[in-house]
């Protein structure tokens, strides 16, 4: 029995509140090979979830975080073309921009500013929003 795949995403949030950047990177790799997305990953077996997504933004951006807060669950049918995907979504808040490298099979990871997203893969759009939403309700846990 297959279901589908598991995967985690990182936003990380830049300045707050209200936040001013959000940390994205550039795909490698197809699907949507050249362009921007949340910095994340599949899950590896025997792996927590919390803990793909720490290794991921590493991997990714070269950086090193534990103070990572659950957003959600993304879960729409259709969100990723290679198939039915689950992702579970993680926030880092900082107080200001991190300096960050693109590693693994990210291009480049860069700061964007909110104002100013390029175009997105997935539902990346979707979830930034949410994080945004998040981040200014939610105290720091």
């Amino acid at each position: 029995m297959s279901g589908p795949a598991l995967t985690v995403d990182v936003v990380a949030l830049a300045g707050a509140p209200p936040p001013h950047g959000v940390l994205l990177i550039q795909r490698a790799n197809e699907p949507f090979a050249g362009a921007w997305a949340l910095p994340g990953g599949f899950v590896e077996a025997g792996e927590r979830v919390v803990a793909a997504a720490s290794r991921e933004l590493c991997e990714e951006t070269a950086i090193e975080s534990d103070a990572l807060e659950l957003l959600g669950v993304y879960d729409t049918p259709g969100r990723d073309p290679r198939g039915p995907t689950v992702s579970v979504v993680y926030v880092l808040r900082t107080a200001g921009e991190l300096a960050v490298r693109g590693g693994d099979d990210a291009r480049e990871a860069r700061w964007f500013a909110l104002d100013a997203l390029p175009a997105l893969a997935f539902d990346h759009a979707i979830v930034i929003a949410d994080a945004v939403s998040f981040a200014a309700r939610a105290p720091r846990s």
